[in-house]
């Protein structure tokens, strides 16, 4: 027994000499109340609940915006995204919006002996300018910002081009047959959905664009020509990412690696694999959250097979809150009453609420990290300068807004930022536990997504600790409070 004791004791501190294995998951439109393990009752998420219960599952978690570009781009620089121009929701020929000059996460790992990987969504840009050849090298991308190896598809999977590109290259592009790519007007003879809305497997929602070139039965944004042996195909997406993720642990399992797996569940159109066909009870929504979950098992299990587990750190989060009707008809909002994917928040996708940044965050380190439930407030934008500190590596000082939360992170403090800055339809500002968000004068009502923006001419105050679904205007009872928060808001935005 003794002999037993002084063998584990030996293997945990050779597991804490060596560098951790990092693989981040990145949902796509999954809200707080989209997992069991954050109070959901009509849907069962057992790996995402198990990886919870090993690790750490905040409860304050957050992306830095309440749409998905902006919230990749503070992921990749430990930059909010709303100190640059042009940093929206991007078309699927848009220019890369990163610098190729300028400290990312990936570059962070690279410089501390890493090998780095990205597969999934990126939805970033790629290319100098938006007029690009698709048939050639489509470049600067992923590569010119960290990572070593990169499987992708450019933007959502509801927009043109629906293909994959390896590195610099489309998989399976037929040079007979080129690919063009055009978001203004027409091109080809391939059928649009508004055409031709008898060919749609799945309709598209009246006023959502998702109604120009039809790929596997769906109507996208923008339009496309060529590609025809390229084109994926929707329920093979995820199984295809995994595929990839998983060959990449397995060539890198003898020396550190970072792995960004930017999945695409539950994001429009879902169409999950056959497997989870009318399992969720709660439409192809709930379908896909079950896939989604699937994956994550999958690739905890792939870390068992290569004896990995107990020195990767695995941090799932979402890129921001939910949204139920997107652009397709696909009985989503029928089942809201069943299952209310923010949970107890106020707000969705393109809200200034809580249901707009606050996500599931979960992080596991068998080696370091024991089960706990933290209040801690924390950002995605923290992963920079958090895993610089634990790397031992400098903060880059262009990542000015990551701050270093390794106690946090790590469930060794409960006390995570101390002021956080949130993008929705408006800036908010959260700091020990009251939420300030400033005045717009855009609608408080998204009609075509039928989510709260939070938008209000006047100042907003709540206090997240009594009142997380913000509920109760304060803004009138405190006015110094709002007029301190108004003005520490201008002074960070300096």
């Amino acid at each position: 027994m003794a002999n037993s004791i002084v063998g584990l004791a030996q293997k945990s501190s050779k597991i804490n000499k060596l560098k951790p294995n990092v693989i981040c998951i990145y949902a796509d439109d999954l809200g707080y109340g989209d997992l069991s393990c954050y109070g959901a009752t009509n849907i069962q998420t057992p790996n995402l609940d198990k990886l919870a219960a090993e690790g750490i599952r905040f409860t304050n978690g957050h992306a830095t915006s309440a749409t998905c570009t902006p919230s990749r781009f503070a992921f990749i620089t430990g930059q909010y995204p709303w100190r640059t121009e042009g940093v929206s929701i991007l078309p699927g020929d848009a220019a890369l919006i990163i610098p190729t000059n300028k400290p990312t996460l990936p570059k962070l790992f690279k410089g501390a002996g890493y090998k780095t990987a990205i597969v999934g969504k990126w939805h970033l840009g790629l290319g100098d300018k938006v007029e690009k050849d698709w048939n050639g090298e489509v470049k600067p991308g992923p590569n010119e910002v960290g990572f070593d190896y990169s499987f992708i598809f450019p933007a959502t999977a509801d927009r043109v081009p629906t293909i994959f590109l390896e590195n610099h290259k489309v998989l399976a592009l037929d040079s007979n047959d080129p690919i063009q790519v055009d978001y203004t007007q027409q091109i080809g003879t391939y059928p649009t959905g508004k055409d031709h809305p008898e060919l749609l497997k799945l309709q598209s929602s009246p006023g959502h664009g998702h109604n120009q070139t039809i790929v596997n039965g769906i109507g996208r944004i923008g339009y496309m020509s060529g590609g025809k042996l390229a084109r994926w195909v929707d329920e093979e997406l995820s199984s295809t990412f995994l595929t990839n993720a998983k060959s990449f642990m397995e060539q890198n399992q003898k020396s550190p690696f970072f792995l960004y797996l930017a999945l695409t569940e539950p994001h429009v159109p879902r169409m999950p694999a056959i497997q989870f066909r009318g399992k969720s009870g709660l439409g192809l929504r709930g379908d896909a959250i079950l896939q989604l979950d699937w994956t994550v098992g999958e690739i905890v299990k792939q870390l068992k097979a290569l004896h990995l587990e107990q020195n990767t750190i695995i941090v799932f989060t979402s890129d921001n809150g939910p949204v139920l009707d997107d652009g397709y008809v696909d009985n989503a909002k029928e089942t809201y009453k069943n299952h209310p994917p923010a949970g107890k928040l106020r707000g969705g996708k393109y809200s200034a609420f809580e249901g707009g940044t606050r996500v599931p965050f979960i992080i596991k380190w068998p080696a370091k990290i024991g089960p706990k439930v933290s209040p801690a407030l924390v950002s995605q934008v923290d992963l920079l300068g958090t895993f610089a500190s634990i790397l031992n590596q400098p903060i880059p000082k262009e990542a000015r807004d990551s701050k270093d939360l390794t106690k946090a992170f790590l469930g060794q403090s409960d006390r995570g930022r101390s002021e956080y800055i949130a993008q929705g339809g408006s800036l908010s500002l959260i700091k020990d536990g009251w939420k300030y968000i400033s005045p717009s004068n855009g609608p408080a009502y998204n009609k075509l997504v039928q989510i709260e923006t939070g938008n209000l001419a006047t100042p907003q105050l709540y206090n997240l600790d009594d009142d997380i679904g913000e509920q109760n205007n304060l803004a009138d009872k405190y006015p110094e409070k709002v007029k301190q928060m108004a003005a520490l808001l201008v002074e960070m935005k300096k």
